[in-house]
């Protein structure tokens, strides 16, 4: 039995009324929400529910195109808070944070409890890859030489057990939460039908 949550059953170019949109849009703002004030919460460097909350965008929002705009959303308004950085490697940052959710549009079809792992571990691993080699491309701090790109690397490592052991837990989080209630609406369904009848 797949204990993960099931993702919403939507047709792709879906053209419901604006009223169908509140449950994605309260969902939108709710991740948007959570995802802003743990980044600007005192945390362990690396550890941000932004990738796992983008996942979970991604696999569960019936308007597809609405999961990018979670993490875009989340960490403009928080750099905008704590202060920008390099704007390429910040451009870098926001592409890799927003790979989970087009990684969970192109994967709701398969089972949820199939998916979360191998996906998040691999937007991790791209993460690390992709920003540290910015980092060392754009901000000056290394040489502009193999030994410099080995450096950064190097100086990276020990912040990717934080970056995949935070996706992991927030994973765990948002999807072991939506698991839960719609485990807790499903008792609440039948204990309601079971009474009018």
């Amino acid at each position: 039995m797949d204990s993960m949550p099931m993702a919403p059953q939507a047709k792709p170019n879906s053209t419901a009324p604006w009223s169908d949109l509140w449950p994605d849009l309260a969902l939108v703002i709710f991740l948007i929400g959570f995802d802003v004030a743990a980044r600007l919460v005192w945390h362990t460097p690396g550890v941000s529910p932004v990738a796992a909350s983008a996942l979970f965008a991604g696999l569960m929002l019936r308007r597809r195109a609405l999961a990018p705009v979670v993490p875009l959303a989340a960490l403009l308004i928080s750099d905008a808070i704590s202060g920008f950085y390099h704007w390429q490697v910040m451009a870098v940052v926001y592409a890799a944070l927003t790979l989970p959710a087009m990684a969970g549009i192109l994967t709701r079809h398969l089972r949820a409890s199939r998916v979360v792992v191998p996906t998040v571990l691999a937007c991790s691993l791209i993460f690390f890859v992709t920003t540290n080699f910015a980092v060392w491309a754009w901000s000056g701090i290394y040489s502009a030489d193999t030994a410099g790109l080995i450096q950064c690397y190097a100086m990276g490592l020990p912040f990717l057990k934080y970056t995949v052991a935070g996706d992991l837990f927030w994973a765990a989080v948002l999807f072991g939460g939506a698991s839960l209630v719609q485990w807790l609406v499903q008792r609440l369904t039948a204990r309601t039908g079971a009474l009018a009848s």
